[in-house]
């Protein structure tokens, strides 16, 4: 009888040692099934808080809880056997203080298994970061545009083509450096200011919207693949158009059925 092949899970120490080199291939994920498809392709997969908009029609994240991620975590573990998989804090769950942070990082890995956690800040939650690595919780930072922050930001708006902008993205970039996180996300920046902090940084940077110099790539899933329809940011290249192949699909059953094709013969049991 053969012995089934046992697969190594990527770690967030893994991670941390690409650092100038292959870059990291990054996608979200929220169900096992999709999960599953990526797993082979992706080093990190990213059950980000993003789903409150692509699957709940939330208009922000603001709104997804703590029992959301842990639901949407457990199944991305289910699915996946390779990836490392990080798990977003949604808003609210983490900011209070570290005490606060620490309590819902612990939640979240010990009820999905999943490898560390993603929570958005610079400067003021580098002490939060450095508090929950010190206690045995992998960080993964989000500097630049955060969307949890995007009324205090002035909605989803380009990074750093404000000098004000561009000196408060270096000093959060310089704060998480030092944290102790495993990497950062940068989001939506001018290519200039990504490429500056991917030399500059001895952390992976993970890009989405920000330099193709960025030590790895992440996208949401669902832009992707041409599922999410409601707006494509600049920075998304459509590699399918699912959305549309689905309402095909769709609209060809409706017909079949009102039309009584469907079921057909094959379909029966007799």
């Amino acid at each position: 009888m053969k012995a089934a092949t046992t697969v190594s899970r990527t770690t967030t120490r893994h991670i941390a040692e690409r650092k100038g080199g292959m870059p990291i291939v990054a996608l979200t994920a929220y169900s096992a099934s999709v999960a599953q498809i990526m797993d082979p392709y992706c080093d990190l997969i990213l059950v980000g808080d993003s789903l409150g908009m692509v699957l709940y029609g939330m208009p922000t994240t603001l709104g997804v809880t703590v029992d959301m991620m842990i639901q949407h975590g457990l199944a991305v573990m289910r699915g996946s056997r390779k990836a490392c998989v990080v798990v977003d804090l949604p808003f609210g769950s983490y900011q209070q203080s570290p005490q606060q942070a620490f309590a819902t990082a612990a939640r979240v890995m010990a009820e999905t298994g999943c490898g560390g956690v993603k929570l958005e800040g610079g400067a003021e939650m580098a002490p939060t970061i450095s508090f929950l690595v010190k206690r045995g919780i992998p960080v993964l930072a989000h500097i630049g545009l955060m969307p949890q922050a995007v009324h205090g930001q002035g909605g989803f708006r380009v990074q750093g083509r404000a000098e004000a902008e561009t000196a408060r993205v270096r000093a959060d970039a310089a704060a998480i450096d030092g944290s102790g996180a495993f990497a950062v996300v940068v989001e939506g920046m001018v290519e200039s200011l990504g490429r500056e902090l991917t030399e500059s940084l001895a952390i992976p940077t993970i890009g989405i919207g920000a330099s193709p110099a960025c030590d790895g790539q992440i996208l949401v899933t669902d832009d992707l693949i041409g599922l999410f329809s409601q707006f494509k940011p600049k920075f998304v290249t459509r590699y399918a158009n699912i959305g549309a192949t689905v309402e095909a699909a769709i609209a060809a059953y409706a017909e079949d059925v009102k039309a009584r094709r469907f079921p057909a013969p094959d379909n029966l049991f007799t």
